[in-house]
């Protein structure tokens, strides 16, 4: 193993470094922040070329001389590099050449593939006696680290013998859903006295992304309790947040998929007039046969969900025969030997979770290069709903641009609301209608 601390190391590294591709394991200072609200304390590179040398690269670390700070981006090579969790290293480093080994045996075993039990005795008793200390990291001997490192990679081996699908597939979600997810989670999200930082998780089930970090579940903030009061604007007296939140996403998305054509207006309201309820009543009846039973009356007289129940048995027959759940998107497939207790409703509610998933990532791909001409900032995705903040400089141009790259050519229309706080806020739809 080398320890790179000097920078006549570094350039011998970065000879060797352009010769192969290599595994990278980021070690950040402080194991209880946000990679993004800490700094890169070493980096742990093992090329698989003929040598398979280690290497240590120090950039805040006790027990050796630092490498300065702008090395980090520096730092780069055009070979493949291999990690445990591209998201994290993306964090640290701009490069565009990353393979996550955990989305690699997400596409196979659709479970993540868990390192919490990967430790050292010495990280254990850091992290238990010392849990309060900032940058532990830094602290804790190198040599721990490398230890713990070699251990992460015996737990990776595993997906030397994986083989994915279609490696195509696997590509789209290893850069276009882990590059969109940390493009979010990079912005930061302010409250009252500083910036929190969110953490998604496209490692569930059902593909549909959790987003939690630091006791915060930011997939299902409180909305009675007030506690989203202290979600505020970055850009103080200059800005603002604006939330985009599609329409009746769900049954729009099935509609498109079975060639059913809303009218324009309020779905729910298109439905109350087949159901002969008012809008709150045909609103839950919706989702209650969406996502349940359909009763046969219903059936009978309501074109869209005689089409939705044409498309559950269509899928069901698809899963028993194929053994497998197929993305109308991405074409992303979940094995029946990797689901339990499956049923015609759970499958097609597998299906529009991957739906919604994928919609919103392909649509995400065409918003965050508009959103970064602007100063203002995509800082939340939730299932349905995006979140600015949105600074008032850019212009009511930003908005509309915004609002229109959502809707996706007018397919799925959204309710704009904006406020001084992600509590208090007040529908401005109107204001965007031609």
């Amino acid at each position: 193993m080398v320890i790179v601390e000097t920078i006549g190391e570094w350039k011998k590294f970065m000879v060797e470094f352009e010769k192969s591709d290599s595994v990278v394991i980021p070690i950040q200072c402080d194991v209880n922040k946000h990679p993004v609200d800490t700094e890169l304390c070493l980096l742990y590179v093992k090329l698989l070329g003929e040598s398979l040398t280690e290497y240590m690269l120090a950039f805040r670390h006790s027990d050796s001389i630092n490498l300065p700070s702008k090395y980090i981006e520096l730092t780069k090579t055009t070979k493949e590099v291999f990690t445990y969790d591209k998201k994290k290293l993306l964090h640290f480093v701009s490069w565009k050449n990353i393979t996550d080994l955990q989305m690699y045996y997400y596409m196979v075993k659709n479970q993540p593939l868990l390192i919490d039990d990967v430790t050292t005795n010495a990280h254990d008793y850091f992290y238990t006696k010392y849990y309060k200390v900032k940058n532990i990291n830094c602290a804790i001997p190198l040599m721990k680290h490398l230890q713990w490192c070699r251990k992460l990679l015996e737990r990776l081996k595993v997906t030397i013998f994986l083989k994915p699908a279609s490696k195509s597939v696997f590509r789209i979600y290893n850069d276009v859903v882990i590059e969109n997810l940390q493009h979010i989670e990079n912005n930061g999200i302010q409250i009252v006295d500083k910036m929190v930082y969110s953490e998604y998780n496209p490692y569930t089930a059902t593909g549909r992304p959790s987003n939690r970090f630091g006791g915060l579940n930011f997939a299902a903030l409180n909305k009675k309790d007030g506690s989203r009061k202290q979600f505020i604007s970055r850009f103080g007296k200059d800005g603002m947040l604006v939330e985009m939140d599609y329409d009746a996403y769900h049954l729009r998305l099935i509609g498109d998929v079975i060639g059913y054509e809303f009218p324009e207006g309020s779905v729910h309201e298109h439905m109350a007039e087949f159901y002969g309820v008012d809008y709150d009543e045909a609103k839950g009846l919706s989702f209650q046969y969406l996502y349940g039973h359909i009763p046969d009356d219903v059936l009978k007289t309501n074109p869209f969900f005689n089409k939705v129940q044409k498309y559950i048995d269509k899928t069901w027959k698809s899963y028993k025969s194929n053994n497998f759940i197929e993305s109308d998107i991405y074409n992303k497939k979940i094995y029946r030997k990797n689901l339990s207790d499956m049923n015609k409703n759970k499958v097609f509610n597998y299906l529009i979770q991957l739906l919604e998933t994928e919609s919103n990532m392909r649509m995400l791909t065409d918003l965050i290069p508009k959103v970064d001409e602007y100063r203002s900032e995509i800082i939340l995705y939730s299932y349905d709903s995006f979140l600015f903040d949105f600074y008032m400089p850019d212009g009511l141009n930003f908005l509309y641009e915004m609002k229109k790259i959502i809707e996706q050519k007018g397919k799925f229309p959204v309710k704009v609301g904006k406020g001084s706080n992600y509590h208090e806020m007040n529908d401005i739809t109107e204001k965007f209608v031609d």
